[in-house]
């Protein structure tokens, strides 16, 4: 089992949609992500949410696992999740997981949590 987390304030993200508009929110989000990530609260929980995935996978976001190969979706109750594009889900082979994202006082937090089928190695 790996944990992941981040934070950051709502307001970065907030002076790059200003600041680059829809291909800021193109950099990271998908469509269906940015259709549901209507509000700057959202937008700034997508990022560490994504953040938090890369860092319990091991990697980070770089050559070896991009934005985009993390989707966030939410529930039938709001509740967000996350899978992996097909390439990322067979390399990662993750059994379970679970994802949590709030946002209060300026600042987005998300924690992953990821189960692993058994491997040795861990990281990307």
């Amino acid at each position: 089992m790996k944990v992941g987390t981040d934070i950051i304030q709502i307001q970065r993200i907030d002076k790059l949609v200003k600041r680059y508009g829809i291909k800021f929110k193109q950099r990271f989000l998908s469509p269906k992500e940015i259709a549901v990530a209507k509000r700057i609260e959202t937008l700034a929980g997508f990022w560490a949410a994504k953040e938090a995935i890369a860092k319990a996978l091991g990697c980070g976001i770089g050559a070896q696992l991009t934005f985009h190969d993390i989707i966030i979706a939410k529930d039938h109750k709001g509740a967000p999740y996350f899978k992996l594009a097909k390439e990322a889900q067979e390399a990662h082979r993750i059994k379970d997981s679970s994802l949590s994202i709030s946002h209060d006082g300026g600042f987005a937090i998300a924690v992953a949590v990821i189960i692993h089928e058994n491997r040795k190695d861990l990281s990307c």
